[in-house]
């Protein structure tokens, strides 16, 4: 069986990936289960931050890697908080905090302004040194409502609002969020490669 370490301590992040991806041959772990601390992202986008999750897990576990890096991008703020999006409102920042600060910063901006973005890049790596990680890439189109709304989701989704469904991305069934969403998306196109990927582990 071919161990694969997830770059993340998140339990979502591991169910996700278990039901896309998992089968007999495969038993994904994540990094925070195996005692691995979290890579210092000092990449200045997603893909870059991405790989440098996935390889340092590698480097850490000598397993292959899989790691996401994704975040919000708003046209209004030329892009803000981008890879920053997690600790926009400073280290150790909430939800809230980071919501908070994101509402206050287009406090002036009017609705046909606030288009924004979810980005996701998935790095998966065969191991520390591989000179060529395979990279996915998912984006979700919306724009940012001028109050919180619904009760499902994390991070932006109560602010995040789907053009396509007319409602907050916090609004939406999580089966729905999943068939829509940046990470569903480059989840999607790592399926699609994911037999000959995993055929090419040792």
């Amino acid at each position: 069986m071919h161990k694969i370490v997830l770059a993340t301590g998140n339990a979502g992040k591991l169910r996700e990936f278990q039901q896309m991806l998992g089968s007999a041959d495969v038993d994904f772990v994540t990094q925070r289960s195996l005692g691995v601390s979290d890579a210092d992202e000092t990449g200045l986008s997603f893909v870059e931050n991405a790989i440098l999750k996935a390889r340092h897990a590698a480097a850490v576990t000598g397993l292959p890697a899989l790691a996401d890096d994704s975040g919000l991008e708003v046209d209004a703020l030329l892009g803000q908080p981008g890879i920053y999006s997690a600790r926009y409102a400073g280290p150790g920042a909430t939800d809230a905090h980071n919501n908070a600060k994101l509402l206050d910063a287009l406090r002036e901006v009017p609705e046909a302004q606030r288009t924004a973005r979810f980005q996701c890049c998935i790095a998966f790596l065969r191991h520390a040194a591989d000179p060529m990680p395979f990279v996915c890439h998912g984006t979700w189109e919306g724009r940012i409502l001028f109050a919180a709304a619904g009760e499902n989701g994390f991070g932006y989704d109560p602010l995040f609002f789907v053009p396509t469904h007319g409602c907050a991305s916090a609004q939406l069934e999580p089966a729905v969020k999943n068939s829509l969403s940046h990470r569903g998306q480059a989840l999607r196109q790592l399926l699609l490669h994911w037999d000959t990927l995993r055929g090419s582990l040792r």
